[in-house]
């Protein structure tokens, strides 16, 4: 009788716990912010402010989404096509063991 307490007391705390994180992603999801268009508004000349009592937000979320731009393009800064080139050139000059500057090309011609 008592194993039947303890097993009946488990099952209903498991789905109490169950229910409870499936009600978690919904209100995270509710309180989710379109940063393109948080982005597009602050470009338009809008002040944050301005931009969060338009898009019914916090000051907080606009700072969220104009630092999350900030660190997509400074690694989109680091990963452009000419930035790899640059930094591949200096790596095989480090390996070759001269600098780029003291390149046979880059001397002039006595």
């Amino acid at each position: 009788m008592r194993k039947l307490a303890i097993t009946t007391a488990s099952v209903m705390l498991l789905g109490a716990a169950l229910s409870l994180s499936s009600v978690v992603p919904a209100v995270y999801a509710a309180e989710s912010v379109d940063c393109n268009a948080v982005m597009q508004e602050l470009g338009q000349g809008k002040s944050m402010r301005e931009v969060a009592s338009d898009m019914k937000i916090s000051v907080g979320r606009v700072r969220g989404c104009k630092k999350r731009a900030a660190r997509a393009a400074k690694a989109e800064q680091k990963t452009s096509p000419g930035n790899t080139e640059r930094m591949n050139r200096s790596a095989a000059a480090r390996a070759a063991g001269s600098s780029p500057a003291a390149s046979p090309e880059a001397s002039p011609a006595p």
